[in-house]
């Protein structure tokens, strides 16, 4: 850098502080845990290292409070900040979203790169940059010093959904009167959807793992120091819970996770005595995502209602369908993916795999098309041109036509008959 150039600032942000260790004995003094730096000001949020989620929300709580954005009429685009519009967005629309501090991340993300430019700079090679520059950057989720494994960076899918909430802030700006002009996004092209799905006896095994694995830990002193050993403890048997609850019904893993066993505020909820879960959390509108309540397998009824009537180690009844510890699970990536890996499955089994077993599994039942869409949420359209193939009727008709020569049966038996005269 030039000598007499200031650094440009770099604007409110994350930043991980690490432990702190006594120097002569090696001891934790202070553990590590996410800062906001905004310039000289330097805010503790307390939130530790795995609890990412929470420091963003605290970030994005610091900027709201912080920065009042433009809301002045019909601006000209060179007037107008991306970052007023991220804001605005983030204000108005976000916490009304099924999960708004996802929302709230994606929205930090874009502001990072954007801040600064006005609306008018965003167009086909301003977007094409962001989506270059996101690519080199590692998920938040990575963890390569703990791990030893190479940090996944950000996919082009992951681009493309950062880019929609930037095109969905620019439209409720238009609509609420800020700007004079529609601005389109080019977005990249959709992935291809994923068709993987479990065979039964793959979700057998991977129940079955869910159920009885171990958890290991290392021994840090005496003889035994730097081992790993297994204990007693079954970290991942909450997981049985969203398995089974993901396959039977096809529920997507938000909903899952927070239904409860009464109707609450914010929350889903499954009405044990007529067997109907309410996916949708109640005072939440209704978004592209359909969310409607769906009548329980009556095998699946009969475990909720006995997890229902198991009390907690407290002796306090539980709230939530899935707990861990006596609490509501927020996320299972990071449990879920580790015991995929223990059952010997690959990668590409997530947690969202589990609506596609529900719904590949009903296709090969040969399930009413319009009764599968109703009970999963999506459209008769989306339903069969992406599960129909799995249907055993699928295409029959079409191939046995081809088997016939392309000919009536009649007309087939009349030439065999001909063919049988002639020999005779």
């Amino acid at each position: 850098m030039e000598r007499g150039v200031s650094r440009t600032a770099k604007g409110p942000r994350l930043w991980l502080k690490p432990a702190e260790h006594d120097k002569a004995t090696g001891k934790l003094r202070k553990k590590s845990v996410w800062w906001i730096r905004d310039g000289d000001v330097v805010v503790v949020t307390g939130c530790p290292p795995e609890d990412r989620p929470g420091a963003e929300k605290a970030l994005g709580d610091y900027i709201q409070a912080k920065y009042q954005p433009a809301r002045d009429k019909e601006r000209p685009l060179r007037d107008i900040l991306v970052t007023d519009v991220l804001t605005v967005y983030g204000e108005d629309v976000a916490p009304k979203h099924a999960r708004p501090e996802k929302t709230a991340a994606r929205l930090i993300q874009l502001g990072t790169w954007w801040d600064g430019k006005a609306v008018s700079a965003v167009d086909g090679k301003s977007v094409r940059e962001y989506g270059a520059w996101r690519k080199k950057q590692a998920w938040k989720s990575a963890r390569p010093d703990a791990t030893g494994k190479k940090a996944r960076t950000v996919t082009d899918a992951g681009v493309r959904r950062e880019l929609e909430d930037l095109q969905a802030a620019l439209n409720h700006y238009l609509k609420e009167g800020h700007m004079r002009e529609v601005v389109k996004i080019p977005l990249p092209p959709k992935s291809l959807p994923k068709e993987r799905y479990l065979e039964r006896a793959e979700a057998a095994r991977l129940l079955r793992t869910m159920l009885h694995m171990p958890e290991r830990q290392t021994v840090h002193r005496g003889p035994r120091k730097g081992q790993v050993i297994e204990t007693a403890k079954r970290p991942a048997r909450h997981l049985a819970r969203f398995l089974l609850v993901g396959i039977y019904t096809g529920t997507r893993a938000a909903a899952i996770c927070s239904a409860g066993f009464a109707p609450a505020e914010g929350r889903g909820w499954i009405d044990l005595k007529r067997g109907v879960f309410h996916r949708r959390k109640v005072g939440a509108a209704e978004t592209k995502k359909r969310q409607p309540p769906v009548r329980l397998p009556n095998r699946l009824l009969a475990h909720i209602r006995r997890w229902a009537a198991m009390p907690r180690k407290d002796g306090s009844p539980p709230e939530y369908v899935v707990e861990f510890r006596g609490q509501p699970v927020g996320e299972v990536n990071k449990g879920f993916a580790a015991v995929v890996a223990a059952a010997g499955l690959g990668p590409d089994v997530t947690p969202h795999v589990l609506r596609h077993t529900c719904a590949t599994w009903m296709m090969q039942a040969g399930v009413d098309l319009w009764q599968a869409a109703a009970f999963l949420g999506m459209t008769v359209q989306i339903l069969e041109s992406t599960y129909g193939h799995h249907r055993e009727d699928y295409q029959k008709e079409a191939a046995g036509a081809l088997d016939k020569g392309g000919r009536r049966e009649v007309e087939t038996l009349d030439i065999e008959d001909a063919f049988t005269r002639r020999a005779a």
